[in-house]
């Protein structure tokens, strides 16, 4: 499976993002408000980082920071690890696992396409299985086309 097909299979395949000038605490309202745990931080049309409930936690609330008086360009991950739309799903498996991180923006022809989660992948990877099985289930019980 590639990551193409797993941007094509969410139901809600929207760009949610900010502005590097925003502050952290409008970031939190509008990841709130749209039941997110990370947004892309865009300017002027290009991708300049992103930020989670992780760079939340650790550079806001462990640092004594307070969210209404940082902007998002202090506290954002700017070094963005990306995934291509060819890419294979182990990839993008292979890469959340070794960085750590649970959210990948999706490139494509060097333009952002859109982002998966680790709940995108998990998903991916249940629904891809239970077809084999049902698949297998078929062919040994005689019910194959």
């Amino acid at each position: 499976m590639k990551i193409r097909q797993i941007l094509q299979g969410k139901k809600i395949n929207a760009l949610f993002s900010v502005t590097s000038d925003t502050t952290v605490f409008d970031a939190l309202v509008e990841m709130a408000n749209k039941n997110i745990g990370a947004v892309l931080v865009i300017d002027e049309g290009k991708l300049s980082g992103i930020f989670s409930e992780r760079d939340y936690a650790r550079k806001i609330v462990l640092k004594g920071l307070h969210s209404e008086d940082t902007l998002v360009k202090d506290v954002m991950t700017s070094k963005v690890i990306t995934i291509e739309m060819e890419d294979k799903l182990e990839v993008a498996m292979q890469i959340m696992s070794d960085k750590h991180i649970r959210h990948l923006p999706v490139m494509e022809g060097g333009e952002l396409a859109g982002i998966i989660s680790i709940n995108d992948v998990v998903s991916s990877i249940i629904k891809e299985q239970k077809s084999q099985i049902e698949s297998l289930q078929g062919y040994i019980s005689g019910n194959y086309a």
